[in-house]
């Protein structure tokens, strides 16, 4: 794929939501280091606002004109492209303004006024597919998506709801995605591992272990692209700190994605 989403594998990565000009500086100039090192096309990611939170007083983020301002000083700093998610059609002008790529949380990936507001942006669109939704049918939100005059589309995986709590992951997603769609397909691997509403006090807890292992069975399955969410102190994160990586072992832990994504793929050209 051209553009944002890059020649595959491409990476999405940055802090679940954007703290302080110094905490989203020193994630971004890490993962610039690593686009440098792994030769990765890497988009930086982090949100204005967390508007889909368990708990009435939980943080939710600078807001959306704070927010922008400290994207844009993110990619005047180190030069990555940057996304940001949007929750509501008014939102998008002044987000597109800055961010490189939108993004739709999964849970409004069937809103069409949303998506059609993205689609005019011009900018690139990562949906991500609904925890309750089928690999096919996110084809009706890439067709909204591109009849708004999305330039580019990418759908991310992140996992289906299961009757105990945790999320689980289809490794068939990818290629049906991919043909039914016809987007790149990205793996979220931190989201993934989520358990909604079962950490303190109801907030979304996670069992932070099983990012590596499912990350790379879906480079081995398929994925064009992982979204990780990392943070020098996960534990002192305002949002999914259970369910994030902590930065000094992402190099680690991408290094092997990539390594399996490339073997996975060498295999099946011999």
């Amino acid at each position: 794929m051209r553009g944002h989403f890059g020649a595959a594998p491409f990476l999405i990565a940055g802090p679940c939501v954007l703290e302080s000009d110094t905490l989203n500086l020193t994630v971004a100039e890490m993962l610039a280091e690593l686009a440098v090192k792994f030769g990765l096309h890497v988009v930086f990611k982090a949100s204005f606002d967390k508007a889909n939170r368990s708990r009435l007083d939980a943080a939710r983020g600078p807001g959306l004109e704070r927010g922008v301002a400290a994207l844009a000083r993110v990619r005047e700093a180190t030069g990555l492209p940057v996304l940001t998610d949007v929750h509501e059609p008014i939102q998008v002008p002044l987000a597109a303004e800055v961010a490189d790529v939108l993004q739709i949380p999964a849970f409004l990936c069937r809103q069409t006024d949303l998506l059609l507001a993205a689609g005019r942006a011009g900018r690139a669109v990562n949906v991500k597919k609904g925890q309750w939704m089928a690999p096919e049918a996110m084809a009706g939100a890439v067709e909204k998506l591109r009849a708004g005059g999305a330039p580019e589309v990418a759908v991310t995986e992140r996992g289906t709801f299961f009757g105990y709590g945790d999320l689980v992951v289809d490794m068939r997603s990818f290629l049906r995605i991919r043909t039914s769609c016809g987007t790149p397909v990205v793996f979220d691997a931190t989201h993934a591992v989520q358990q909604p509403g079962q950490g303190v006090e109801g907030t979304s807890g996670g069992l932070r272990e099983f990012i590596a292992p499912l990350l790379y069975a879906a480079a081995a399955a398929g994925a064009d692209g992982f979204f990780l969410e990392t943070h020098p102190e996960p534990a002192r994160a305002p949002s999914d700190g259970p369910s994030m990586i902590p930065l000094d072992q992402l190099p680690t832990i991408l290094g092997i994605a990539l390594d399996v994504w490339h073997r996975a793929r060498e295999t099946v050209r011999a």
